[in-house]
């Protein structure tokens, strides 16, 4: 009984890290059309304005909650005004930039601040089950993941940006017509991603060593979670997320680590065969 609620933490645990490491990205990818193969440095980006915040002496919260966002965020709408808005619609020309993006990203970044590990503690304490320890952080970011949908959704549902951002992304051209200014909106949607994806760096800050090259670890894992998904940007992201989340965590459970993420691509690439438009292109048509 003890291992099992382990095992179910662990599996809460992946679920919730693939939801706030895809989320951004589903965003920017889903809506824009935009494969932004920097998504893993924005990751890291937000991870280091933590650990950076956090040794200045700012409360770990603020600088997790706030400061990670707002900081990637912004470093979002500076890379679409300067880069991203002359690559719409140019599929290969915006992955070379982007990818181009992360060499710059990473090469500052380990400049700046060298290539040895940093990072904060975690500011919640563990707990015991049975003989087996477990962290509060768990379902903290559970948590978390769950409040990012909710967010997420919410916005895009009920409020009157998210009505226009649809608009914009659906027909630009008539959203033009009726006023709406599509590069301000492609713009807030960047930032927007970008700000969702340094969320998730401060956020797995705690939890993950902090180096420049530590996007690598999840853009992989992003990609795969979203195109997987399908075109629905939350239920896509949901089901993708609990599904890899899932065979990720047991398999890793029943054998190695580095097998239970062997076995995640391998689910990845079979889903993707048999539903070429991903999981909410198969069940979830017309839904956010």
């Amino acid at each position: 009984m003890d291992i099992a609620i382990i095992v179910g933490l662990d599996v809460i645990s992946g679920i919730a890290s693939l939801v706030l490491i895809s989320a951004g990205l589903a965003v920017i990818f889903g809506m824009m059309k935009i494969i932004n193969l920097a998504h893993g440095e924005f990751l890291m980006l937000g991870a280091y304005a933590t650990v950076l915040s956090v040794s200045a002496g700012v409360n770990i919260w603020l600088a997790m909650l706030v400061i990670a966002p707002v900081f990637v965020g912004l470093v979002g709408v500076i890379v679409e005004r300067c880069l991203i808005q002359f690559l719409y619609g140019r599929l290969v020309d915006t992955m070379l930039a982007t990818w181009g993006l992360s060499l710059v990203i990473v090469g500052g970044t380990t400049m700046l601040f060298g290539n040895t590990i940093v990072g904060v503690a975690s500011p919640l304490g563990g707990f015991s089950v049975g003989e087996y320890q477990s962290s509060l952080y768990t379902p903290f970011l559970a948590v978390m993941a769950i409040l990012v949908m909710t967010g997420v959704w919410a916005v895009m549902r009920y409020t009157r940006a998210g009505l226009i951002a649809r608009a914009v992304m659906q027909n630009p051209d008539m959203a033009a017509t009726l006023g709406v200014n599509p590069a301000r909106v492609y713009m807030a949607t960047f930032g927007a991603g970008a700000a969702i994806s340094g969320l998730a760096g401060g956020l797995l800050a705690p939890v993950a060593g902090v180096v420049p090259t530590m996007g690598a670890a999840y853009i992989a894992k992003a990609f795969i979670t979203v195109v997987g998904g399908g075109t629905s940007i939350l239920w896509g992201l949901i089901t993708a997320s609990g599904l890899f989340g899932f065979i990720n965590q047991i398999a890793a459970f029943f054998t190695t680590p580095v097998f239970g993420e062997v076995i995640l691509f391998i689910a990845a690439v079979v889903l993707i065969r048999m539903l070429p438009t991903g999981i909410s292109g198969k069940f979830f048509k017309g839904r956010l």
